[in-house]
Formats: C-alpha cells, structure tokens, sequence
C-alpha cells in the first residue's frame, strides 16, 4: 500500500531510540520530511544514521525537553523554519516510574503529568494552527495498552494516559472541522527499553535471566512473541496518511492480542 506522504513534515518526538524512532524512519520510508527531536542530544547522530540507513534522508533532529513550554514553541518554530510546514505530530514519550501507589508523593504525579499528559495537550495545541492549514493534518499519541488492559505497578502511567484518551476523543471532534485527525496508538509488549526497564526487571528480580524473562513475557501474548517496534510504526505511518482519513478519536492497541478488553 502506498501512503504517498511525500512532501509531508512530520515532527515526531522522543525519536532517538525505540518507537519514536522507528516510527520516524516508516513516516521518512513513506515519503515525509522527519525532525526527531529527544532530550537526549548524544543519541542524535546516531538515529539520524539509522534513518540514513533506511533511505531516509530529509531528516533533522531537535533537543527537546516535552516538559518545557519552551521547549515545545521552539520544536514547533524550528519544525516549520526546517521544513516549510507541519502537517503530522506524533506525541510519545518515556513512561514514569513504576511502582505501588502509596510510593508516589505529590512531586511524582506532578512529573507525571508533565510528561506524559501536559506535554501531549502543549504540543498539539502549538501545532493545530500549522495542521489546519495542511487540510490533512493528524496527531498521532503512542501510549500504552494499560488504558484498556490493567498493568500492576502503572498507576503513574496509566492514570495519565486516561487522560490522552479523553483528550483525543473529544479534541477529535473539534479540529476534525478542519480535516485534522487524532488518534491513539497503544503499545503492548513490544521489545524496547520501556519494556526492559518495567516488565523484564521485574522478572530478573525474581531470579530469572534475561533469557529466561523474555521468554516468560512472550509466552503471555497470544502470537508467542513479543512485538517489534516497526509492527507499531507501520500504523503511525498509516494513520499519518489519507489512506486513513476516515479513522478519527480512536485507540487502537499494537499487543498482539494480549489485552483481555472486549472494546
């Protein structure tokens, strides 16, 4: 299927690694100018070389803390003066902390909050004035599939990532006047180092080795296997282009069935 994204500018964030990136390199496959952007300048060069490695070659990269307001102006500013124009945002960040609740004070959730739900409402609001210009523009959150199947532990996470799912549904039906779309894409256990500092740690606290841990987690999902991050970016790719114009509001998980959720 071809998503003729060519000529398209995408901005993808927490790009440097795992499904930020290899999201960044199926939208740049697909045709799109790509700017990653991460807080983490020195892993930089490195995924610019992997999307150059892929074919992609009308990429940059920003230093971007989603947590700072100015942070946020000066990727959206940037993203534009680089490009021309912004027709696809793609929200992702790292998770917080795992844990039981009564370990979180009030300096946790307020983290929280500023990573993985303020910073998704901050960004799509600084670019709606550029995706209603592109007449198909589209926001795209990678979240997690805890907002449909209950992960232990993901109290920080989860609750936050609720409120992405609010937020798309009902900001769907304001810019869909304007042929934007908002979605949410929802990670299961697809092999990244989210899925290694959370679920595969708490395997190798009971003893188990890394070996041994994987195969335990695998052995959870219906397909037997873990996913990988390019399975997730072939939907961002997707719901990045017309071929998806009509799928607007929803959340769709990437598990490999493992939700036990009937909707």
């Amino acid at each position: 299927m071809k998503l003729n994204l060519t000529g398209k500018t995408a901005l993808v964030l927490g790009a440097s690694r795992g499904l930020g990136l290899a999201s960044a390199i199926e939208l740049g496959r697909e045709g799109a100018n790509v700017m990653i952007a991460s807080s983490n300048r020195e892993r930089h060069a490195q995924a610019l070389a992997q999307l150059r490695e892929a074919g992609v070659t009308n990429a940059d990269a920003l230093v971007v803390d989603v947590r700072s307001q100015d942070h946020a102006q000066n990727a959206i500013d940037d993203t534009v003066a680089r490009f021309g124009a912004l027709d696809i945002l793609v929200n992702n960040a790292g998770g917080p902390p795992f844990g039981q609740f009564q370990e979180f004070d009030d300096t946790a959730w307020q983290n929280a909050f500023e990573l993985s739900f303020l910073s998704v409402a901050r960004f799509t609001r600084l670019a709606l004035p550029y995706l209603r210009r592109s007449g198909e523009g589209r926001v795209i959150n990678i979240i997690s599939f805890s907002v449909r199947h209950a992960v232990q532990g993901s109290i920080l996470s989860t609750s936050m990532r609720m409120g992405v799912v609010g937020l798309a549904k009902l900001l769907s039906r304001e810019a869909g006047h304007y042929g934007i779309t908002v979605n949410n894409v929802a990670s299961g256990m697809i092999l990244t180092d989210r899925i290694r500092e959370s679920a595969l740690k708490n395997k190798l606290a009971e003893g188990k080795t890394e070996e041994q841990g994987l195969a335990e987690l695998a052995d959870e999902v219906p397909l037997k296997r873990l996913g990988r991050p390019d399975e997730l970016a072939a939907l961002v790719a997707f719901l990045a282009s017309g071929r998806a114009g009509y799928i607007n509001g929803t959340t769709i998980q990437v598990d490999g069935g493992l939700g036990r959720g009937m909707l």
